[in-house]
């Protein structure tokens, strides 16, 4: 497989911190959001190109490989959409939930299918799937994305056991607090209290050369000052 990296999901921030760091290391990248317009100065930046889809629809997770294929199937694919429901247990609205787990879960599934059935035939590759401390920490007033979370964490780590022995790497990455932005900086009597992207695309990066002689299903990553 040649250097190509799919980001879904993507925007500022952590998305953004990768695109860069796959640039960097010679990746051709391409960008999937529901949004491409917001992507086209990241795009202009790295030289990626960018695909509208919708994860929750499986028509048009389909569309976004079938568009790969005409110039290759990425070496690397990073899942990083969520959705989130809020609110009291018996206040959520149906819906608004199960859009949360479309978006969260389920295009996980469809995109981490989509990507495995062309890993499959090269026998290499990398998924890597976003998680949170909702993957392992149920919050009270956030059942839905904690639902999300942990069915994205479980799909990760059940296609690890299944896909890793077939030549294909597949990680989840545990991110355990919040990530700096330019709208969410760090405070100034709380330094180190926020993760900083570029710092967590170091460890996806890490991830991805990993020898498969040492391979990792999961990370966490988390401020020092964070609490477990």
């Amino acid at each position: 497989m040649s250097k190509t990296a799919l980001i879904v999901g993507a925007g500022s921030g952590l998305s953004a911190a990768l695109a860069r760091a796959l640039s960097k290391d010679g990746y051709s990248c391409t960008l999937a959001a529901r949004n491409v317009d917001k992507l086209a100065a990241l795009c202009k930046e790295t030289g990626a190109t960018s695909i509208a889809c919708d994860v929750g629809r499986r028509e048009d997770v389909e569309r976004l490989f079938a568009q790969l294929d005409a110039t290759g199937a990425p070496s690397v694919v990073i899942y990083n959409p969520s959705a989130r429901a809020r609110g009291p247990l018996v206040e959520l609205d149906p819906a608004k939930v199960a859009q949360t787990l479309a978006i969260t879960a389920f295009g996980g599934f469809l995109v981490g299918q989509a990507a495995a059935k062309r890993m499959l035939e090269a026998k290499s590759g990398t998924i890597v799937f976003t998680g949170a401390s909702a993957s392992v920490k149920g919050y009270a007033n956030s059942a839905a994305f904690a639902m999300g979370k942990f069915a994205l964490r479980g799909l990760a780590q059940s296609m690890a056991r299944e896909l890793q022995p077939q030549g294909i790497h597949v990680a989840h990455v545990v991110i355990d607090g919040g990530i700096s932005s330019a709208t969410r900086p760090v405070p100034a009597d709380k330094p180190d209290s926020l993760l900083a992207p570029e710092a967590i695309a170091e460890s996806y990066m890490h991830l991805i050369k990993q020898s498969r002689s040492a391979w990792s299903w999961e990370i966490e990553v988390r401020p020092w000052v964070e609490r477990f």
